[in-house]
């Protein structure tokens, strides 16, 4: 049998519970949330009235809340911004106390049966004896559990949740680190390709500049997935991409992953959108970190 690994995961969680829920986070972030059920998850933006992200989110509901799922600093930023102006309307806004753990593994059928969390194809979210699974790839479910949760003792237990950052990365998965947030209209991180954006739901917090974006064909940039050999993470995030003799700016690092065995560092960037997926880029400040532009596993189409 395959191995299976349970990462604790730094990433946080938003809870929105209260009569009006619904009406309230609707219409503050780029998603219909009408399209959520219980038995889905569904890709979100968090924008400021200028359109530029705060955070992209999972969005899903368990019992009587809502939960958004993102990277610390994402949950940070959204926090204040959506607590604004929560005192006009019957919603109560805070960070959970839940855990986040990420199953990882090629087959984890047997995990899934052990814990009683039953997918099918139309299914995307399930709810299990401890909280909620959502199943972002075959080989990857996030788990969101209560303090009493326990991982089978079959599964292999982490220290870091490296694995998963880099497996999230390598699938085009948009996330923003402090440097990010508040700079990227939602569609320069892909969040149109993954389903994130709906363009009939009505207003919303930054709707008219995202929809200037699809409708007038003003953005020009998109999020590429880079990789390559390097001693450690990258403390500064600014890459350079080499023109003739010469280097200049590219973009920086939204976020970035790090492997201690295979020294092989993953990330995000945004790019301009016609950039030659050959061009190889370097760190700034670490000129002898190399990075090549890898496929992104979807097109960058619309919904």
């Amino acid at each position: 049998m395959s191995s299976v690994y349970a990462c604790p995961l730094s990433h946080q969680l938003i809870s929105l519970t209260g009569a009006d829920k619904l009406s309230y986070l609707h219409g503050q972030i780029t998603q219909d949330l009408n399209k959520l059920t219980t038995s889905n998850f569904l890709w979100t933006g968090h924008c400021s009235a200028k359109g530029k992200l705060w955070g992209v989110f999972k969005l899903f509901s368990h019992q009587d809340s809502y939960y958004l799922s993102g990277s610390s600093a994402e949950v940070e930023q959204s926090l204040v911004e959506l607590k604004k102006y929560a005192v006009f309307a019957k919603v109560d806004i805070s960070a959970s106390s839940k855990r986040l753990i990420g199953l990882i593994g090629d087959d984890l059928s047997a995990t899934l049966d052990e814990l009683n969390i039953t997918f099918n194809e139309s299914t995307s979210a399930c709810d299990f004896a401890s909280g909620k699974a959502l199943k972002l790839a075959n080989n990857r479910v996030l788990l969101m559990v209560d303090n009493q949760f326990a991982v089978p003792d079959t599964v292999s237990t982490l220290d870091n949740d490296t694995p998963w950052q880099q497996a999230a990365i390598l699938a085009g998965e948009p996330q923003l680190n402090s440097d990010a947030i508040g700079e990227y209209v939602p569609q320069m991180v892909n969040l149109q390709a993954i389903g994130g954006i709906s363009f009939k739901k009505g207003c919303y917090t930054g709707q008219e500049t995202v929809a200037r974006m699809k409708y007038l064909g003003k953005n020009k940039r998109a999020m590429y997935i880079v990789s390559g050999q390097s001693e450690s993470m990258l403390d500064e995030p600014e890459l350079e991409v080499q023109l003739g003799e010469n280097w200049r700016r590219a973009g920086k690092l939204i976020a970035q992953s790090f492997d201690e065995k295979t020294k092989i560092l993953t990330g995000l960037v945004v790019l301009p959108n016609d950039t030659e997926t050959t061009q190889v880029l370097r760190a700034k400040h670490a000129p002898q970190v190399e990075l090549n532009i890898l496929p992104l596993p979807y097109s960058l189409d619309d919904e």
